[in-house]
């Protein structure tokens, strides 16, 4: 809190304004470590994607990320699920949404026929709008 003293004859005056410098100092440091995290926020699940010469296309806001590890193990996001439970989680992340499209994340050293068995149980469920996702040429 800012004071101001001033001599007068009626005794002290006090200068009952805030001082928000340093509140806006707290805020631009919180702008900061948001604009930082934010990326950091997306699916951490460690796979090594296959190289794609495709554009880029835009996100959505929340994508539905499904990923394929080495071991074949199912991550929904970060969360690993199991198979069997495949479309309840699915149905829970999209809210019953069929029409959802479902982002695929599989290894460089998943067989095919393991990737279209996960694409078939993803038909089976009910999604049929499925896009695999790639690294970009060069990225890796």
């Amino acid at each position: 809190m800012a004071m101001k003293v001033s001599h007068s004859d009626d005794g002290l005056d006090l200068n009952h304004d805030i001082n928000v410098t340093p509140f806006i100092d707290v805020m631009l440091v919180l702008l900061i470590i948001f604009m930082v995290a934010a990326p950091l926020a997306t699916v951490n699940v460690p796979i090594d994607l296959p190289v794609s010469t495709a554009q880029p296309q835009p996100q959505d806001d929340d994508p539905i990320v499904l990923s394929l590890g080495k071991d074949l193990a199912l991550n929904l996001g970060n969360d690993p699920i199991d198979r069997a439970a495949l479309g309840a989680r699915l149905g829970e992340r999209t809210k019953g949404n069929l029409n959802a499209r479902i982002f695929l994340r599989a290894d460089t050293t998943i067989d095919y026929g393991d990737l279209m068995k996960l694409m078939n149980e993803l038909r089976g469920a009910g999604y049929l709008k499925v896009a695999l996702v790639g690294a970009e040429e060069g990225a890796q």
